[in-house]
């Protein structure tokens, strides 16, 4: 049987079943395991299994059923020396609970779920002063870092609340861009659309520049009304002897620190052009959007398919591929925390045009796929790749670069054999996914089940011994032949037995993804084997198998895309719509612009409920 989202052979009471529980069985499930301390008299913990005893507690207590589910799925439950589940049998319970309390969401259709107020995080700030004032300086770098929430991503609104610190960067930062902006001609000649002239006075002036201004800062339509606080601003500072233009940007300051610029406060037609806009560029809405919202057009099926077709060839595309693929593989850790160490791996130390190539590769890749409109499993396996000098002789791998610009990312066709297709083959990917100092078939196949296929391993289990490093004069021996130690002991080879196949197949690539044939001076062992029974080797047969878990692998993928787009966690009435866009990028051949198309023509997205054909 393959492997679905809600589907697996489920270990309940030591026998295997090949259909999902039924209510009954996991009502056994939680008496055999739970019973001891959860029912009688009173619940320990004030949980009591009588929350839970019957089917409509899906509804009426959606609470504890998570609550249950997730302690149990991360070995919370039960307690260290009561009976304890099989791996199997907990994972079986815990899918069986997604399921039901997916279908309890569901049962009324497709909803449009919450929309959080949110700040413009550190990256979509400095990009929409970049494109308000016509500047190209890193206007943001000041700012503190953004943590991730939802699914992953730094743009969730879980997690961009506005600190007092926040406030005080984000004056100083005012400050510094309109000075800035003061001096550079192309913004001068943005701003200032207005100046006093015969018939007009100073304080009109002022005013245009306002009616020009505010509006394409605050993302809407303004009221005279809005104005007036940034013209008593202007008013204060001339009263003070300022001439007209330092006034003029003295009263701008104040609109970059509004509430109304620092928040996305969507309102009417003209939420949908923000969310578009911040979704596909990361920056402010463009004049076409602007007026398409302005003429009440926007939310036309056809407008919304033709708009995504331009914005994705739009070079402010840029934005989205990086600030998602690198948060979804966590390549934006390379450098920091996962920087390979320099002693053994001196050349990626050293060259930065090769450090910088292998970390934007699956960027461009992921971008050059959606505007060729290929199959999104090109990511799991592709005959093509983006190439350049540096990667070239890096990966061992000689491209048909175009001889005039061959230190330029290019979309090329990978030589036969190469065994490099897809991300899995790209050395961003394999270096994030490995030690400073050696590889892990344990975070490499973490990696894959985690970020590839949405099916997380479960958290170790406390004290877990480290794998032990080779002891000074004793004869080398391989990451595996040392993993094998490990996995000798029982409370790891259960975990060990699902995670680590999956990374022995990758263990030819070294720790910056280089291809090696040795390992510790004995040949790499790249055999593997399922817990299921089923072995495979090395990464092209990896391939064969996750594309097999093409399904799983969509899903997981339309999950991130729908909360990076949406700017928060999923909730479970999500659920519904990551379904119909599954669905519908299957029928249309798992296009990649398909993909991106259905997500923006989704209820969520477009903030209504109806269905489009």
């Amino acid at each position: 049987m393959k492997p679905t989202l809600y589907l697996y052979f489920f270990a309940v009471a030591g026998c295997i079943l090949a259909e999902p529980l039924r209510f009954d069985e996991a009502q056994g499930f939680l008496k055999n395991y739970c019973g001891g301390c959860h029912s009688g008299k009173a619940g320990v913990g004030g949980f009591h299994l009588e929350k839970v005893k019957d089917k409509g507690s899906f509804a009426a207590d959606t609470h504890s059923w998570v609550r249950l589910k997730t302690r149990i799925e991360n070995h919370e439950m039960p307690p260290k020396g009561a009976p304890m589940p099989s791996l199997d049998a907990r994972e079986g319970f815990a899918t069986w609970v997604d399921a039901e309390l997916k279908r309890e969401a569901c049962s009324l259709g497709i909803t449009v779920g919450p929309r959080p107020l949110r700040r413009l995080n550190r990256d979509e700030y400095t990009a929409t002063v970049q494109d308000l004032l016509d500047i190209h300086l890193d206007i943001g770098a000041g700012l503190p870092a953004d943590g991730a929430g939802g699914e992953g991503f730094d743009n969730a609104a879980e997690t961009l609340f506005l600190s007092p610190l926040h406030s005080e960067k984000y004056l100083e930062t005012a400050k510094l861009a309109m000075d800035f902006a003061a001096k550079e001609y192309k913004s001068r000649a943005r701003i200032l659309v207005a100046k006093p002239g015969p018939g007009v006075t100073p304080e009109m002036a002022a005013r245009r520049i306002l009616q020009s201004f505010v509006p394409r800062a605050f993302r809407r339509p303004v009221a005279d009304a809005e104005l007036l606080p940034y013209l008593e601003l202007f008013r204060a500072s001339r009263s003070k002897g300022e001439e007209f233009e330092p006034a003029v940007f003295f009263m701008l300051r104040a609109v970059l620190v509004s509430p109304n610029f620092l928040f996305r406060m969507e309102q009417g037609e003209y939420a949908l052009a923000s969310r578009l806009s911040y979704f596909l560029w990361g920056s402010l809405p463009d004049e076409l959007i602007f007026d398409l919202a302005r003429d009440k057009k926007l939310n036309q099926p056809a407008v919304l398919r033709a708009l995504v077709d331009r914005m994705l060839r739009n070079d402010r595309s840029q934005n989205f591929a990086q600030r998602f693929i690198e948060q979804w593989l966590h390549t934006r850790d390379l450098g920091g925390d996962k920087m390979p160490d320099a002693k053994l791996f001196p050349q990626y130390a050293k060259d930065e045009d090769l450090r910088g190539d292998i970390r934007l590769q699956p960027v461009y890749f992921f971008r050059e796929m959606l505007i060729r409109k290929v199959s999104i499993l090109n990511l799991l396996d592709s005959e093509f790749t983006v190439g350049t000098s540096h990667l070239e002789k890096h990966m061992g791998v000689k491209f048909p670069l175009d001889p005039g610009r061959r230190s330029q990312p290019q979309w090329v066709k990978l030589p036969e054999g190469s065994k490099r297709g897809g991300i899995l083959g790209m050395p961003a990917v394999l270096a994030v996914s490995s030690y400073p100092y050696r590889t892990s078939p344990v975070l490499r196949g973490a990696f894959i089940l985690d970020a590839i296929l949405g099916t997380p391993p479960p958290p170790p289990p406390p004290n877990v011994p480290p794998l032990g490093e080779e002891k000074a004069g004793a004869a080398p021996k391989s990451v595996r032949e040392r993993l094998a130690m490990h996995r000798a002991d029982a409370t790891c080879a259960g975990c060990h037995n699902r995670i680590d196949p999956m990374g022995f197949a990758l263990e030819n690539y070294d720790s910056v993804g280089r291809w090696r044939d040795e390992d510790g001076g004995k040949p790499v062992d790249n055999s593997a084997e399922m817990a299921d029974g089923r072995k495979f080797a090395g990464p092209q047969e990896l391939r064969s198998v996750l594309m097999e878990k093409r399904d799983l692998f969509l899903r997981n993928l339309t999950n991130k895309l729908l909360g990076y787009a949406l700017g928060r966690g999923l909730t479970l009435r999500d659920s519904c719509t990551v379904d119909a866009i599954v669905e519908e990028v299957k029928q249309n051949n798992y296009s990649s612009s398909k993909l991106i198309e259905a997500i923006v023509l989704s209820a969520p997205f477009r903030g209504e409920a109806e269905t489009i054909k």
